[in-house]
């Protein structure tokens, strides 16, 4: 058996601590002993674990324990140099500890840029329903707080107001809150004792802030980053049996891959959400069947593209409240999912005029700040793509007097494009005007 390398890990959790080695191993055994398994650990076994020997296994919680309370924070077996604990049964273990790391990698500027340069993955292995539904191990209790509804509903509430930011100012702006609100907050409420309904509607709320998050990474560009959030946000509807949650993150991950241009993808995500939909409202329905328009005419299947954008039509016109998803579908967005069908089967100008249809229909008080530009943006592109070149630059012009409010990955991307279509046409004098007066307002970056 060769020598063990020292454990980085576990020596700067150490480090941050300011304890002694006699004080590491007192606070291991204080916290046997409330979990009536008493330890006797003195300064050399400390020492032998910072060195990378390996504790034993229910050592390893309690040094856990032990740290995180210090610390005032989540520590995972990752962040301390252990491995994961390998599950007594078939459920995958360390769902709440790889979302911790995830997060706290998402908030630490540091570190943002390597997470995000994960890539997007067509292949990406999505959990079945039938076989995470249930997995409580999701949720280990643990003994340092319980939890009740007050807590849940805290989650909830904070989420909406995440999200209004989100829509507001842009992913680059609220998803390192959301992060160090996942770490901080929710990751400890996950492992606290609970009521088992108590635990479930945790894990459903945490399902959904998952998918929140995963939702900023895609508006700041980071796409692998995006799906790791959604998978996580998977397994938590399943061990909460929350089918909703599951089959809206589902097509989430559609949109997505749609928007990336992955059309066989995008309908296999949202066939899947909308066979994992539960019975449901005519709302949820044309929720489903539009995305599912939309992912069929990116793939090319026009007849079933055709057929979608019907259904949901259809069950759009049955519905009688906007209760049933989360944010509801409505009239407007009706227009802008036509807008995206007519476009990749071909019709640039029916496509402009559903946009234009979608800006009439817009809700002010419950439509995004951000959708506004962003679709104002895809408007000009297609205006532009049918030869009204003034009608682009006006639908542009007004766009970029609101850029400044925004911090959008999806949002810059769309004004690079901007600067690319005008720069041949500099000879018109409103676009040679648009033009300047976008670089008094973008990054140069942009305008490159």
């Amino acid at each position: 058996m060769g020598t063990p390398e020292p454990n980085p890990g576990l020596e700067r959790l150490y480090r941050q601590t300011g304890w002694t080695l006699r004080q590491f191993a007192q606070e291991v055994n204080r916290i046997g002993t409330e979990r009536r398994t008493p330890t006797r650990y003195r300064e050399p076994s400390v020492h032998q674990w910072l060195r990378g020997h390996l504790p034993r296994h229910g050592t390893r919680s309690l040094i856990l324990e032990a740290l995180a309370r210090k610390l005032r924070r989540p520590v995972t077996h990752s962040e301390a140099g252990f491995p994961l604990p390998k599950g007594r049964s078939t459920v995958r273990p360390g769902t709440v500890e790889e979302l911790v790391d995830l997060g706290r990698d998402d908030m630490d500027p540091s570190r943002r840029s390597v997470i995000g340069a994960g890539l997007f993955s067509v292949a990406l292995a999505v959990p079945n329903w039938r076989d995470i539904v249930g997995r409580m191990e999701a949720i280990q209790t643990g003994q340092a707080q319980r939890i009740g509804m007050p807590e849940v509903e805290t989650v909830i509430a904070m989420t909406e107001r995440l999200s209004d930011l989100d829509g507001e100012f842009g992913g680059r702006y609220a998803r390192p809150m959301a992060a160090a609100f996942l770490v901080n907050v929710v990751a400890p409420y996950l492992k606290a004792d609970a009521p088992i309904e108590v635990r479930k509607a945790m894990m459903s709320a945490a399902s959904f802030l998952c998918y929140l998050t995963g939702w900023m990474a895609v508006d700041e560009g980071s796409h692998g980053t995006a799906q790791r959030y959604y998978v996580k946000g998977l397994e938590l509807a399943g061990a909460c049996d929350d089918h909703l949650a599951y089959c809206h993150i589902l097509r989430g991950m559609s949109v997505q891959s749609a928007n990336l241009g992955h059309g066989p993808k995008a309908v296999a995500w949202a066939n899947a959400a909308s066979q994992a939909s539960p019975l449901a409202s005519h709302r949820m329905i044309a929720f489903m069947a539009g995305q599912q328009a939309h992912s069929y005419a990116v793939a090319g299947e026009n007849s079933n593209a055709l057929q979608s954008l019907q259904e949901t039509e259809i069950a759009l016109s049955k519905a009688d409240s906007r209760q049933g998803t989360f944010g509801g579908y409505n009239t407007a967005t009706l227009a802008y999912t036509a807008a995206q069908v007519r476009y990749h089967l071909g019709d640039v100008a029916g496509s402009v005029e559903s946009l234009q249809l979608h800006f009439r229909l817009r809700d002010p008080k419950n439509d995004s700040h951000r959708s506004d530009l962003l679709f104002s943006t895809i408007l000009a592109e297609r205006q532009l793509e049918i030869g009204h070149l003034d009608a682009a630059c006006a639908t542009w012009g007004r766009m970029m007097d609101e850029y400044p409010t925004i911090q959008s990955g999806r949002v810059d991307d769309h004004v690079k494009e901007m600067f690319r279509l005008i720069r041949p046409h500099l000879k018109n004098p409103a676009a040679r005007d648009l033009y300047e007066r976008a670089r008094l307002v973008a990054p140069s970056s942009l305008a490159a």
